[in-house]
Parts: structure tokens; C-alpha cells; sequence
């Protein structure tokens, strides 16, 4: 019987051992479809990881960006892993907030991921800070069926005064059917993505090469009438408080002739499971103005671990995991190949069983290979950003801008009004952070 007591105690002492080396991973996301599958598929993962416990932390993409930030920069410590943008990492990693991943695993094949997204994602010292989940670049997605019913042919390459022709005549407020859908919640990273992107094409910029703001100039008014007149005329009702997700819904639906916006969403507007127009999609590059730049942006959403976690052997045993190309297989089996995330290896676009299963993939990645974040604009500047400014300030900056922007979209302001403030506001915030001598 005394044996027995010390046996028990031994493997209950044990036991608990072995429950105290579990290691639960805080893992700060989006809440975007890619990211909600990625959770359900965490089995595989735990089942090759024991002792590796997952908490998630799933937030609106704004949300999500306000609390990683500020958790970082005040090394609150709440997150092992995040999940952040093309924008953040270089400025982070060069802050030191950020750990370099250098032990994904002997078969992760970093040379396969696409050259264009890489380099987003590395440092001045050469190593990766951040492994991309998915990658993108934005496109137009039309119905193919209502572009017929109004006597037009989209182009591969179209314009924006096409685009804009388009919209009115494919508009059917009757029918429930809005000409075009874009993002006009306010945010860096929501209405200005998009609003940026498309100024490059009607030649704006946001600084000239003395980092003097530019809203005052005639290219960004252009911008930003041709975009309010758009959408009041073919707009849904709302559209200020529409981002990424509620545009998609709005597709998914049958509400959007055309939608331009992220390349990642071409798998969940073609999925016949939630869209209800799956086979009715076309795709075409962003439009341009015939001034050499098209608004096609370049972006990934990444995962990174922050320099303050106490856990980061596991969390790189993670996001080895979850950006591998067995990750990619996985998906494929679970979900098919049009499902998995996109623009992130070279050897998924090599891959015959993708090419036949997603239409989308070619323009995909003409897009994400046509972005130029380091000559974005038809002026030039002393920038790199397609879609935003690599500058610390920017967050802050663009958020304020667009919350302007997206006033004037709901009809609370005027256009000259917002572009004033907009003026206004940059000038002092740039003079203060010391660009402006």
C-alpha cells in the first residue's frame, strides 16, 4: 500500500509538472476570414506542439492596430505573437520592439517567399522580423452578369473614368444594386489604404520632396470630388462606415457591381459557400488615370513576436507553423486550393492544382508584382508607401486624414473643407515631429 501511495504521488507530481511547462501563446489577429480559419485548423498544430496552449485575441482590424501598438511602444507585454501590416515592421524592428525570426525550421524555405513581400518584411541587418500569413495587392471585382446588362466590357487595365461609367450605368437602387463599393470608414489603414492608392493615380502625393503636406494642390482635390461624387452616385447608403469586411458582405450579397479592393478577398467572393454571385466574378487590375501609376497597393498581414515576450521559442514554433507550405497544404485539403491564403510563395503560384482552382491567382500576382512601394506616386517623393507613408507619424496622421475624409464622404463637410484641415493638421503635426525646418 506504501508503494502504491508513492507511485500515485510520483505520477501525480509528474502530472502536474508537465501542466506547469504548458505554455499558453497570446496571439493578438484581425478579423479577417483567412485569420478566423487559420483558428479552426490550430489542431494540427497543438497536436505537433504539445505543451503549447493558444489564446486568441481577435479584433477590428482598427482595433487591432490601436492595441498592438500601444502594447509594444509601451512594452505591456499582453502578446506573444501579433499580427501586424508591411507598414510596421521595419519601423519596428529598427526600434529593437521586434524579435528576428531565425529559427523557422530547416524545411520553412524562406527563398520561396515572393521577393516583393519579403523585403517588406526585412531589416537594415538583413533578417526577417515577420513571417507573412497572406499577402495582397488590390484589384477591381466586378459581376461579370450586370457589366453585360450595361453594354460594357471591363479591361484588363481599365481607367477610372471607365470605372466611374460603369458604376452609374450598372446602379439599380430599385434592385438593391449599388455601381460600386469602396471603403470609406475612416482609418490609416481602411478609407486611406484605399484613398492613397488612388491618388497616385490622379497624381497626388501626400508630402513633396520637403515633406510639405500637399493637400492644398489641385490632384488631391481631383481625388477626392471624383470619389464622393462616385459613391453618392452609386454608392450604397452608409458607405462611411463601410471598411474591408462590410464591403465584402455587401459583394457576397449581390449589392456591388464592382468592388476594388484587396486581392485576399477574390477567394471569399468566388467561394459558392458565402458568396451568393460566386460565378458571376471577374477581375481586372486597378484603374489608372493615364498618368503611370495605377492604385494598386502592396500588403501583407504578418506574425511577428514582440521583442518583450517571455515565450519566444514557442511562438516562433507558431508562426513557422502558420506560414509554412504545409499550412498552405493543409488548407488545401480542408478547404481546396482556392481557399488557401495567397501572396505569399513563389511556389503556390507554380502550382498547377492552385492555377486551375483559382481564377484570381494570375492577377493576384501581376498586382502584388506591379506595386512599387519605393517610386509610388508620378511626383516625386521622399517616401516609400504605396498605400501609406513608412514614417512613425503616419498612424496618427492618416487616421486624422481619413477621419476627414470619411465626414466628407457622409456629407458633414464639404470637399475643400476636409482638404483645409487636412492641410492644416499635417502641416503642424510634421513641423512638430521636426520634417518641416
Amino acid at each position: 500500500m506504501k508503494l502504491k501511495t508513492i507511485l500515485l504521488g510520483a505520477c501525480s507530481a509528474l502530472a502536474l509538472a508537465g501542466f506547469a511547462s504548458a505554455e499558453t501563446l497570446t496571439i493578438a489577429t484581425v478579423n479577417n476570414g483567412d485569420m478566423i480559419r487559420m483558428q479552426g485548423l490550430t489542431d494540427d498544430f497543438k497536436a505537433k506542439n504539445p505543451g503549447i496552449e493558444l489564446e486568441w485575441v481577435t479584433l477590428e482590424e482598427n482595433v487591432l492596430r490601436e492595441r498592438v501598438t500601444t502594447d509594444i511602444a509601451t512594452k505591456g507585454g499582453q502578446y506573444d505573437i501579433m499580427t501586424i501590416g508591411t507598414y510596421e515592421v521595419p519601423i519596428w524592428s529598427k526600434q529593437g520592439w521586434l524579435l528576428p525570426l531565425e529559427n523557422l525550421g530547416a524545411d520553412y524555405d524562406v527563398d520561396d517567399l515572393l521577393p516583393a513581400i519579403r523585403s517588406g518584411l526585412t531589416g537594415e541587418d538583413g533578417k526577417l522580423y515577420a513571417a507573412p500569413f497572406y499577402g495582397e495587392s488590390s484589384m477591381v471585382m466586378y459581376r461579370k452578369d450586370l457589366m453585360e446588362k450595361a453594354g460594357l466590357t471591363m479591361p484588363d487595365a481599365p481607367t477610372w473614368d471607365f470605372i466611374a461609367d460603369a458604376a452609374r450605368k450598372m446602379t439599380d437602387r430599385a434592385n438593391d444594386i449599388n455601381g460600386i463599393c469602396l471603403r470609406g470608414k475612416a482609418g490609416w489603414g481602411e478609407n486611406m489604404a484605399f484613398l492613397t492608392a488612388t491618388s497616385n493615380a490622379f497624381g497626388a502625393r501626400w508630402f513633396d520632396e520637403n515633406w510639405q503636406p500637399q493637400f492644398d494642390q489641385p490632384e488631391w482635390k481631383n481625388t477626392l470630388e471624383f470619389y464622393v461624387n462616385l459613391m453618392n452616385d452609386a454608392g450604397p447608403q452608409g458607405a462611411s462606415s463601410n471598411g474591408f469586411n462590410e464591403n465584402l458582405a455587401l459583394f457576397q450579397q449581390g449589392k456591388c457591381g464592382m468592388w476594388i479592393d484587396a486581392t485576399v478577398a477574390a477567394s471569399f467572393v468566388t467561394n459558392p459557400n458565402d458568396s451568393t454571385v460566386a460565378d458571376k466574378v471577374g477581375f481586372a487590375l486597378a484603374p489608372d488615370t493615364g498618368l503611370g501609376k495605377r492604385g494598386n497597393w502592396l500588403w501583407a498581414w504578418n506574425l511577428a513576436i514582440p521583442a518583450g515576450t517571455q515565450k519566444a521559442e514557442a511562438a516562433e514554433k507558431f508562426v513557422a507553423w502558420a506560414t509554412s507550405k504545409d499550412y498552405l497544404a493543409l488548407v488545401a485539403e480542408k478547404e481546396g486550393w482556392a481557399n488557401v491564403p495567397p501572396g505569399t510563395r513563389t511556389s503556390l503560384y507554380e502550382n498547377p492544382e492552385y492555377q486551375a482552382a483559382a481564377p484570381f491567382a494570375k492577377m493576384t500576382l501581376d498586382s502584388i508584382n506591379a506595386a512599387d512601394p519605393k517610386n509610388p506616386t508620378v511626383k516625386p517623393v521622399p517616401y516609400v508607401g504605396v498605400q501609406f507613408v513608412a514614417i512613425p507619424e503616419f498612424q496618427s496622421l492618416g487616421t486624422s486624414v481619413g477621419q476627414l475624409f470619411s465626414a466628407a464622404l457622409a456629407g458633414q463637410m464639404s470637399v475643400d473643407d476636409a482638404l483645409a484641415q487636412a492641410q492644416s493638421l499635417t502641416t503642424r503635426e510634421m513641423t512638430r515631429a521636426g520634417y518641416i525646418k
